[in-house]
């Protein structure tokens, strides 16, 4: 083993210019810890916000929740579940620990799993922290069932992705919205029964038109103070809206008669337990769902990266691949 290996560290918050790539000390596994030789990591909106200092965290760190890559000592091809489980909370990988923009790195042993099927590396690292946030959104908070309809907000973030391919998995219609044109097409590709451009069409009247006036049984709503009106307005009667983020801001309009009127639960949702991970670990190694990867790029080009998810242009997952 080198003595130092190659990471991308922040040693201050701001924009995609405080990415340093650097030699850092090689990581030491604790007890009950094990190494990984990482060959991908993942770009998530959470990497946007700890760059920026939202939270900010302790500094020099290594960003980056998702993962995959050999374990050391086996030799094994691996994926690692970015939620690590504390009393009442969950640690993040990439947040709370040194994460995954590195060559290598040492986690609990309990969080590593096989990649499941015929994955690449670049798809495995794809799919943790999202498929495990979108499985506990829509199975463990909302018990989604088959037929319902689900409404997903902006078809091109990772939450909304693996929403669509866990909903499509369970036997569920999907709508879902894009301000892109293109977005959509793809979305249709990879099954979204609905999709309606939120820029120039009306959702309302798509969403109405769809269920025959019913609404959506189940509302994935990460956007905010953009969405949260029409997300209460398009809900069916005695729906459920699940709240995972608020990326144009907190502090939408309370609209709480809505609330009450329709009879409506509002769920929120973040990250996952062990259970929503392998939950959601399930149905990709059956093969009834599958990450999307938007684009892969070295390690050494991961301000550009940032760029590119910051500004929105992706659909699917940014992966950064990691040299040996």
């Amino acid at each position: 083993m080198c003595p130092d290996v190659q990471a991308v560290r922040i040693h201050e918050d701001g924009g995609p210019e405080v990415l340093q790539l650097e030699e850092v000390p090689d990581p030491v596994a604790g007890p009950g810890e094990v190494l990984i030789q990482l060959r991908a990591s993942a770009l998530n909106h959470l990497d946007v916000w700890i760059r920026k200092g939202l939270p900010s965290v302790p500094k020099p760190r290594i960003l980056g929740a998702d993962g995959a890559g050999i374990r050391v000592d086996t030799g094994e091809r691996v994926v690692i579940n970015p939620g690590i489980e504390a009393p009442k909370a969950i640690h993040v990988i990439g947040e709370h620990r040194d994460g995954t923009n590195a060559q290598l790195i040492a986690v609990p042993e309990g969080n590593v799993y096989p990649i499941p099927g015929d994955l690449t590396f670049e798809e495995a690292a794809a799919f943790p922290l999202v498929f495990e946030t979108a499985y506990r959104m829509l199975v463990t908070r909302a018990q989604l069932q088959p037929g319902e309809w689900v409404l997903l907000w902006g078809i091109g973030s990772g939450v909304s992705t693996a929403g669509l391919a866990i909903a499509k998995a369970l036997g569920a219609r999907t709508i879902v919205t894009s301000s892109s044109d293109a977005k959509l097409d793809r979305a249709r590709e990879l099954g979204a029964d609905v999709t309606v451009n939120h820029a120039g069409g009306n959702v309302y009247e798509t969403v109405k038109e769809a269920t025959g006036g019913h609404g959506a049984d189940v509302v994935v709503d990460h956007v905010g103070e953009a969405t949260w009106k029409q997300s209460l307005d398009l809900a069916a009667y005695g729906g459920r809206v699940a709240v995972c983020g608020a990326t144009t801001g907190p502090n939408p309009p309370a609209a709480l008669h809505r609330i009450w009127w329709k009879q409506l639960s509002i769920l929120g949702s973040t990250m996952g337990t062990k259970n929503d991970f392998e939950g959601a670990y399930a149905l990709i190694a059956d093969g009834r769902a599958r990450p999307v990867v938007d684009e892969v790029v070295p390690l050494s080009e991961i301000r550009a990266a940032h760029a590119r998810l910051e500004a929105g242009e992706q659909l699917g997952k940014i992966v950064l691949s990691i040299p040996e």
